[in-house]
């Protein structure tokens, strides 16, 4: 890989990953990598505000900077978004970065590179919608046929950043972790259910999750606790038998929760990869999805998927979503014994 040369070691540099939360997570690494490559530079990360909680006050960040693309977007009829938008580019010049890593690999956000006249501006040399246009470096990251996690550690190398340790830190307090136990009462032992994710198609069914409660207690000693943001929150209510904390939780007591979860049983979503970044005993659904590209990095054992002609398809709507529908509790619970049978044995061995 041909190394980026800088002319001086940035002062400035600002990170360019808004979303979504899954993908935010996975770059979390780099900017470890950036801080000890670099540690005494400010550090800025542009970030959609719905996921500004896994970012604000995290160590070695030492600014986080809004994108509403929602709000932007109305700019054009709304006088007073026109205005903030506006404003808001002004202020991502006036900071006068040296360097920009767009990690997202959009128009939007090669854009948003671009308005910060940086004279070095990084990002993936097949970067989608022309994207790639608005960098003065390209980083040839290799095919979509890998992790998404992989292809980041490939621009912080090209940057001359090490690539290890790969680390995920998260900003949870003493106060987030106390919320959660207030919450959770008299529960001691328990699995969290994550039954949302962003397409319908990857949502394993809901009825399936339900039926976990019983088995749960029954067989593995385990309450159930449902959790996850707002689009969670109709789906949770089919789960009777569970405690219901969806959509009361902020990101970083979401984190606290699963730092207590024994078992974590979730769709491929935002807040599965957390829980695998924490190393919690995991059971990961695939559908739709492949999880070469987005599964639970390093953590191959904890998915469970069918192996049927039709998936990996990555479509948002299907007719009969036999990949999901055709994966049996039964199923569920060997995996959940299995990664708490080997959460125990490292435990063990981690405290002799």
């Amino acid at each position: 890989m041909n190394r980026i040369e800088l002319p001086a070691p940035p002062r400035r540099i600002l990170i360019i990953k808004p979303s979504s939360l899954g993908d935010v997570t996975h770059a979390l690494p780099v900017l470890g990598l950036l801080r000890r490559r670099w540690p005494d530079a400010q550090v800025s990360w542009v970030v959609a505000p719905m996921y500004a909680g896994l970012l604000e006050g995290l160590r070695g960040l030492d600014e986080v900077i809004l994108f509403d693309r929602r709000r932007f977007g109305t700019a054009w009829r709304d006088l007073g978004a026109g205005v903030d938008l506006v404003r808001f580019k002004q202020e991502l010049r006036r900071r006068r970065f040296d360097l920009v890593i767009d990690l997202q690999g959009l128009l939007r956000s090669g854009w948003l590179a671009w308005l910060t006249r940086a004279p070095v501006r990084v990002g993936f040399a097949n970067a989608r919608e022309l994207a790639w246009a608005f960098y003065t470096h390209r980083v040839h990251v290799g095919t979509m046929q890998q992790h998404a996690l992989q292809r980041y550690l490939r621009v912080a190398e090209a940057l001359g950043c090490p690539t290890s340790p790969i680390e995920f830190q998260f900003p949870v307090t003493d106060a987030d972790r106390r919320h959660i136990d207030r919450v959770l009462g008299d529960v001691r032992r328990f699995a969290v259910l994550l039954p949302a994710a962003n397409w319908p198609t990857k949502r394993w069914p809901i009825e399936y999750f339900a039926s976990l409660a019983g088995p749960l207690r029954q067989r593995l000693g385990l309450a159930s606790v449902v959790a996850g943001g707002p689009d969670s929150v109709e789906l949770a209510r089919r789960i009777p038998a569970a405690l219901n904390l969806a959509g009361n939780t902020t990101l970083p007591q979401l984190v606290a929760l699963f730092e207590r979860a024994d078992l974590v049983i979730a769709n491929d979503s935002g807040p599965m990869h957390i829980a695998a970044a924490l190393h919690r005993p995991l059971v990961a659904l695939f559908g739709p999805t492949s999880p070469l590209r987005t599964g639970p990095f390093g953590r191959e054992d904890s998915v469970l998927r069918l192996d049927m002609p039709c998936s990996p398809c990555f479509s948002r709507r299907c007719s009969h979503q036999s990949c999901l529908r055709w994966l049996n509790v039964d199923a569920v619970l060997r995996l959940a014994e299995a990664q708490l049978a080997k959460y125990s044995l490292r435990t063990a061995a981690s405290s002799a």
